[in-house]
């Protein structure tokens, strides 16, 4: 057995005790307690007893109250003396409350320990599931085993292997007996109120904790707040006879002695009310079922102005068709002031008006774009313009930017060879004919405009709502009322869009790509995140959405089987609908069906889409040469060695140990960003909220909230979710280093809300220039959020966005660059992706779905360090320290260029001045006054010879003075001479950085 765990050594011991019976909402102790035993291999509880008499066996009953302990729990018995596993065990009986089990003791006095909830490790090392071991009848056991007398063992304490697993004090389960001791003290009321102090979160539904049991309830709730202070306390329903419906929350006046009153708008409860992602307030049912029990988390902010006095009120609590519960509360403000609320004690629950917060909600421009500018029916945009058609979609929309992307022109692009037509079909194939009075505009914003157009037939009115924001995000709600019974053949939203800016798409199943001459698609919402595409060239084009008023941001990132797509009830019309697409000439027309359906008068369907219309803004290439980025927790000296700018500090290391939580190790994080700023580099973090770790102090909080922020699933995972969470979760990314187990966030939800704030706080308090995203759940309007608290009062918020291949399965096969270009207006860089095959990628693969330039921005690459001499072609390298080849080789050579304020003439550019004598060898120029860099790269199938076709005039060089050479590149070329007319050799997925100067 010792191989299994190693020597408790007593003084451990001591302070563990100490840890667990005087701390249990305290401050997370960082860095982690060493565990006292190998969990995994014995279970996470024990009971430490004491053997004082030599006896072969003896028997004890251990009162753990563990509402995991089951019947068939299999349990360890060891001996402390020896560290061997006794191999002689009877359970005589297992439940929650207790057990009673025999052992043999091999003739030894002392201590012995039972380990009462072992498991078995299974699944992946970042995805594992615990699976509890069961008894196994032994009947040569039965036969030698027999209960003795319990006066020869004594049962001294129950232990966790460390405070985080500890279950005191609000999982210690009452027994059954004091359970039905308490309900007939209480007979007379059908549910019961408990409060409850904001240092022990209600953890439990189907249990009531030994605490409440045992006590008198409380006729007043007193507690002692600061003046400023975001405090919180819990109010514990039990529903014991009935089950409760429509649970009211009413807060008195809470007056002081003196007069003065704490003002009414100050309280809540965030159970039952609160203010969404979006800014909008709510409210919300609460219920509860006979027998559970409902946490309900109730708020105030002290009022500066207020004196320091005794503030008298109550609390009702009120369910339908019950008699109310008031709860007398008196709240003793003290003349301390906390601090900013007391969110820097986020253990004291301080931050849970973070979830009702609206910081940055406001409608501000972000930089780099402009105000958005309306003159008739015409809107601008930075590098774009949109005409609203009489119906209120668009009739023209052009594209400015330079086809290099490194500028705008004055020479505009029209995307669209008619406008954007809602077609009815009658159910003969007719026609529908509505007059719309349009558009009409309702909002004039300098970062949002809206309009209205209404349009009416004999059998339906169209009410078409739009709106346009200065990033190029346009969303419109077509509302379509039936004012007489009509069958329809179809209602089709119709584009026609120019070959010129539909060369490339994404989406639909496709991966980046030419854009195929005919398509033909259709929904499959259980299988496939896809309700949309995008169409373009690098310097035009369009992503369309399709939605109705139910859309609900799907779950991502292996998630997406488990809360996928809901089926537009007017586009997708029971999988009726669909998207077909078919070139004509110099046009593809893109054709939004639904098909046939009838409609009764009165009959309300919403076909709402959104359209992001791209690119956002210009390249900034002299960032890309300038931020160089290091992915790792390392010493300062050690990154400014490498090269590298920025450090992005990712989860699982000593500054940043819990996955998006950064609010444990702050002292550390702060301490290693202020070094890092001395020597001149940037520091970034991973935070994001597609998951979120258990060790977050709000989680029980959370939880009370019931699936607002955590999504349903099966449960499962690690131990320490099972045992404490036990069922009704989605278990994520879990760090064996950290025991760091995250759940699954439900998707948009009043925790965007707190990670607004929570980025707020990091930005002003810890100093991070930004934060590194892995996937998001998020939508543009968090992204937005962020942006604006990140940058703001100078502060540089860079945003990089990394993502995994999401094409694939478990996430609904969808493109990353598709599923994220919401995003991408406030992403300073991509890193895609993660399970990218660079080899096999396609140029088009690489300039749509990696390169991020069709959008405006510039990208790196990941898997296994991409292809180095693609990725040049547009500017990417990949990152430090991970790869075996490292970017820093490269970084010299951009030195040793000076890449900075060149004039980046991709392949993509028609009138390029280099370009190859083989279609499948692609040239890149990084010109400058005097001299050029040419990145060549090649997709050929074998090795070949090129040639280089230069237009001289163009590049500006004179050709008669002028050397083209390699340098020297460690892992990526030999040193090298050529010629003007040599035939220069390119091996297979391979190519060159060449000089002409």
């Amino acid at each position: 057995m010792n191989r299994y765990y190693s020597i408790i050594l007593l003084l451990f011991i001591i302070q563990y005790t100490f840890y667990v019976e005087n701390a249990h909402a305290q401050q997370h102790i960082y860095p982690p307690q060493q565990e006292l035993w190998d969990a995994d291999s014995l279970g996470n509880q024990r009971a430490v007893v004491l053997v004082n008499k030599i006896a072969d066996q003896v028997t004890v009953e251990v009162e753990w109250r563990n509402r995991n302990v089951t019947s068939q729990q299999k349990v360890y018995v060891v001996d402390s003396t020896t560290q061997n596993m006794v191999e002689e065990v009877l359970i005589d009986s297992m439940s929650p409350e207790k057990g009673k089990i025999t052992f043999t003791t091999s003739g030894r006095k002392g201590i012995f320990y039972i380990y009462y909830l072992p498991y078995k490790v299974v699944g992946r090392r970042n995805y594992p599931d615990v699976v509890y071991e069961e008894q196994i009848t032994n009947k040569t056991n039965e036969k030698q085993l027999r209960l003795s007398n319990e006066n020869d063992v004594k049962v001294l304490r129950l232990e966790a292997v460390d405070d985080f697993n500890s279950n005191k004090p609000m999982e210690i389960i009452a027994t059954q007996k004091e359970v039905e001791a308490f309900r007939a003290k209480h007979r007379d009321k059908s549910y019961l109120v408990f409060p409850e102090d904001r240092d022990n979160p209600i953890k439990m539904k189907d249990y009531l904790p030994q605490k409440w049991a045992v006590s008198t309830l409380e006729s007043t709730f007193s507690r002692e707040v600061c003046i400023k202070e975001n405090y919180t306390f819990q109010l514990g329903l039990w529903a014991k006879d009935q089950a409760l419906k429509n649970i009211k929350v009413t807060f008195s006046k809470f007056k002081s002695e003196n007069g003065d009153v704490l003002p009414l708008e100050n309280f809540t409860c965030f159970n039952k009310e609160g203010v969404d992602y979006t800014g909008k307030s709510f409210s919300k049912t609460v219920d509860v079922e006979e027998g559970k029990i409902q946490a309900l988390w109730c708020g105030i902010t002290i009022p500066d102005n207020n004196s320091a006095a005794k503030y008298s009120g109550a609390v009702t609590i009120l369910p339908e068709g019950q008699a109310p519960t008031e709860i007398p509360v008196e709240l003793i403000v003290s003349q301390k002031k906390a601090i900013n609320g007391g969110v820097n004690e986020p253990w004291k629950q301080t931050r849970l008006n973070w979830l009702n917060s609206t910081l940055a909600q406001e409608n501000s421009v972000i930089a780099p774009y402009i105000p958005l500018k309306v003159e008739g029916h015409t809107i601008s945009l930075l590098g774009r313009k949109v005409w609203l058609g009489s119906n209120g979609l668009p009739a023209q929309i052009q594209s400015f930017f330079a086809e290099e992307m490194t500028s705008i022109s004055k020479e505009a692009k029209d995307m669209i060879a008619d406008p954007f037509s809602l077609n009815i079909l009658k159910e003969n194939g007719q026609h529908m004919v509505a007059d719309y009075s349009g558009p009409v505009f309702k909002d004039l914003e300098e970062g949002k405009v809206s309009w209205k157009s209404i349009g009416k037939s004999q059998e339906l009115e169209i009410v078409i709502n739009g709106s346009l924001e200065f990033d190029g995000f346009a969303n419109f709600e077509i509302k379509v009322v039936a004012l007489q019974d009509v069958e329809l053949k179809d209602i089709a939203l119709d584009i026609p869009v120019y070959k010129t800016s539909s060369k490339y798409m994404l989406g639909l199943g496709y991966k980046g790509q030419h854009t195929p001459r005919k398509i033909d698609w259709k929904w499959d919402v259980a299988h496939k995140n896809q309700d949309g595409w995008w169409l373009g060239s690098v310097n035009s084009g369009m992503q369309l959405s399709l939605r109705d008023q139910h859309y609900e941001r799907p779950l991502n990132t292996n998630f997406y089987l488990q809360k996928p797509l809901k089926l537009p009830l007017s586009w997708g019309n029971d999988n009726k609908g669909g998207i077909s697409m078919v070139e004509d000439g110099d046009v593809l027309n893109v054709h939004h069906y639904s098909g046939d359906r009838k409609m009764e008068i009165g009959d309300t369907l919403y076909f709402n889409f959104t359209l992001l219309i791209t690119p956002f803004h210009t390249l900034q290439t002299d960032d890309q040469w300038r931020d160089r980025y290091y992915h790792a927790y390392q010493p300062v000296d050690t990154v400014v060695k490498s090269g590298a700018s920025i450090v992005n500090i990712h989860h699982a290391n000593e500054i940043n140990p819990y996955i998006n939580y950064p609010f444990i190790a702050t002292k550390e994080m702060k301490a290693y960003i202020d070094a890092a700023h001395e020597r001149g580099l940037k520091v970034k973090i991973y935070n994001t909220v597609r998951e979120v770790s258990n060790r977050l102090y709000e989680l029980y909080p959370l939880r009370s909230l019931n699936h607002e922020v955590f999504s349903e699933g099966n449960g499962g995972g690690f131990s320490w979710l099972q045992e404490h969470l036990q069922r009704n979760y989605i278990a994520a990314w879990y760090v064996p280093r950290f025991k760091d187990a995250a759940i699954i966030n439900s998707g948009m939800n009043r925790w965007h809300n707190y990670y607004v704030e929570g980025m707020n706080w990091l930005v002003q308090n810890i100093g991070i220039d930004g934060i590194y995203l892995d996937d998001v759940a998020f939508d543009r309007i968090t992204m937005k959020r962020i942006k604006r608290v990140l940058t703001k009062q100078g502060h540089p918020g860079l945003i990089d966005l990394h993502s995994a291949n999401q094409y694939n399965e478990r996430d609904g096969y969808n493109n990353s660059a598709n599923l994220y270009m919401e995003h991408f207006p406030y992403i300073n860089r991509l890193w895609f992706g993660e399970y990218f095959d660079y080899e096999k990628g396609s140029p088009e693969f690489y300039l749509t779905e990696v390169s991020g330039i069709p959008f405006g921005l510039m990208g790196e690459m990941l898997q296994d360090g991409g292809n180095p001499w693609r990725g040049m072609l547009y500017g990417m390298t990949n990152r430090m320290p991970y790869q075996e080849e490292r970017p820093d080789h490269i970084w010299k050579a951009w030195d040793d260029f000076g890449m900075e304020g060149v004039n980046m003439i991709g392949y993509w550019v028609s009138d390029s001045p280099v370009k190859t004598n083989h279609e499948k060898v692609l040239a890149t120029v990084y010109k400058k006054e005097g001299k050029a860099l040419v990145s060549v790269a090649s997709w050929a199938e074998d090795d070949v010879r090129i040639k280089l076709e230069i237009d001289w005039k163009s590049l500006g060089i004179d050709p008669n003075k002028i050397k083209i050479s390699a340098p020297e590149i460690q892992g990526f070329q030999p040193s090298k001479t050529f010629d003007v007319s040599d035939q220069i050799p390119v091996e297979k997925n391979k190519g060159w950085m060449l000089v002409i100067e």
